[in-house]
């Protein structure tokens, strides 16, 4: 209808968007009724009057007949429809005076209350861990620690008793004599040889003979050098170190 009554009239839609300030591309959607490029129903019944006023139209026609065909009411306006009468909206909290400002009071007292309590607790947690720790301290140094069983930091506790890594890597034949602390032979007197895999042993000491000084000997990780010698080589291996053994102290294998 209002594209038919521009056309008789013989008006371009230019000049309908200049008298009515409406933009063109609307107006060509209120013709070809394209409601979806149009910002909303209350937008289309306000474009709908003011286009058919410049045409000369009656706009409150226009108006019904789109609100007939095309209008489609609201989830709000339906709900009364559909689900009958619901309960108003809740009544609102009426204000009295002080109120606010007493909840505030409330809320600032509990907080600075809560303040003070983790202060106290805090200075009597000082006070008790450092009164423990000056009687740990004293019970260490009077060696009272370890015979009441403590377990705090100052407590004596027995050092746990160190074992010695011993890896023997021959570089050519070489007869190996070796003895454990248990009195255990790891190697009972044979020849090792290159090339072969070379274990590392453990224990609190050894005992040890070398036929010659043919191999490379590794404690705890350190390699130690081992003298050339044509003769039988003995030495006593411990935490503290390796040192030369007498003829008494030396391993007997078969």
């Amino acid at each position: 209808m209002l594209r038919e009554a521009r056309m008789r009239a013989r008006i371009d839609i230019s000049e309908i968007e200049a008298r009515t300030k409406i933009r063109a591309k609307y107006l060509r959607a209120l013709e070809n009724e394209e409601w979806d490029l149009l910002p909303g129903p209350t937008y289309v019944k306000s474009f709908l009057r003011t286009y058919a006023q410049a045409l000369g139209l009656d706009s409150r026609l226009l108006v019904e007949e789109y609100k007939l065909r095309h209008e489609r009411l609201s989830e709000v306006e339906m709900q009364p429809i559909m689900a009958g009468p619901g309960p108003g909206p809740p009544p609102r909290e009426r204000y009295r005076p002080g109120a606010g400002m007493s909840r505030w009071w409330l809320i600032g007292g509990g907080a600075a209350a809560l303040v003070i309590l983790l202060a106290v607790v805090g200075v009597l947690a000082g006070r008790g861990s450092s009164h423990h720790g000056g009687a740990a301290s004293r019970g260490a140094k009077s060696g009272t620690g370890a015979r009441t069983g403590t377990t705090g930091p100052a407590a004596v506790v027995p050092a746990r008793r160190r074992r010695v890594r011993l890896q023997l890597i021959p570089t050519a034949p070489v007869y190996v004599c070796l003895e454990a602390a248990s009195g255990r032979k790891p190697i009972n007197g044979v020849i090792i040889i290159p090339g072969g895999h070379s274990p590392t042993f453990h224990s609190r000491r050894f005992r040890l003979t070398l036929g010659n000084g043919s191999v490379r000997m590794k404690v705890n990780g350190k390699e130690l050098s081992v003298p050339q010698s044509p003769n039988a080589i003995s030495y006593l291996v411990t935490t503290a170190g390796r040192r030369p053994a007498t003829a008494a102290q030396a391993p007997r294998c078969p």
